[in-house]
């Protein structure tokens, strides 16, 4: 086991949606760190962005002590692609891997988004999982799970229980827009469907995992994806 060091130097990478992110953090402070909105080739972006953040560390002779990465639910290939470039750098530098949850984060962006957040807020993260369905759990302040994370397929009455409490509800993520559109109107809800998930955004959850020595196997970890890969068959044109 490492031996921790509360002003840790953290490599995070972020790739569970279409967003493409890396960030170096050293003690809460983000150092350098690139993105990518467009939705494009998240393997080569990656890499380059990793380079980006490692040539800052390299020449501010830094050394890493971990490095984080986003674990899923999202985007199959995206959390592979992520997963796989963390095990590299953590055998190649011999440190350790922090396992972020991807809903944890996105509760955790939009949490310190704003100053005005009752504390009593209910905070429901929703990935788009295709179709009507979304991966999604719902959290308090504190990260405490109200719902385990899961795959849900939405309908009217989601979330009933937690939306009969009437506390301000906040949903967000790429799978809120269609939540709003199928879900019974509620006056205490909130609905924040640009809200995605950055490697800048991982630097609290990153740091407390680290000072914890929460780490995953660098060997046999893989991604959460909540449910079985389905892999589709191409049509065939009919000539």
């Amino acid at each position: 086991m490492p031996k921790v060091n509360f002003m840790a130097t953290i490599l995070n990478i972020e790739s569970s949606g279409a967003p493409c992110s890396a960030a170096l953090t050293s003690d809460g402070m983000i150092l350098s760190h690139r993105e990518d909105f467009g939705c494009r080739n998240h393997a080569a972006l990656l890499s380059e962005f990793i380079k980006h953040c490692l040539d800052h560390a390299r020449e501010h002779n830094m050394r890493l002590d971990a490095v984080a990465v986003s674990m899923g639910p999202g985007s199959y290939t995206g959390l592979r692609i992520g997963l796989s470039e963390a095990k590299g750098l953590a055998y190649a530098l011999n440190i350790p891997i922090i396992g972020v949850h991807t809903l944890e984060l996105l509760v955790s962006r939009v949490m310190f988004s704003s100053d005005e957040i009752s504390p009593d807020t209910i905070f429901i993260p929703m990935v788009d999982a295709r179709r009507m369905e979304v991966y999604t759990g719902a959290y308090n302040m504190s990260l405490t799970p109200l719902l385990r994370p899961c795959a849900m397929v939405l309908n009217a009455e989601s979330f009933a229980d937690l939306r009969q409490q009437g506390r301000p509800i906040l949903f967000f993520g790429s799978g809120a827009e269609k939540a709003r559109e199928i879900m019974e109107t509620d006056g205490n809800a909130i609905y924040v469907p640009d809200a995605e998930g950055l490697a800048v955004d991982m630097v609290a959850l990153a740091e407390r995992a680290y000072t914890q020595s929460n780490f995953i196997d660098t060997a046999y970890s893989v991604p959460e994806y909540l449910k079985e890969f389905q892999a589709t068959t191409p049509k065939h044109k009919v000539i």
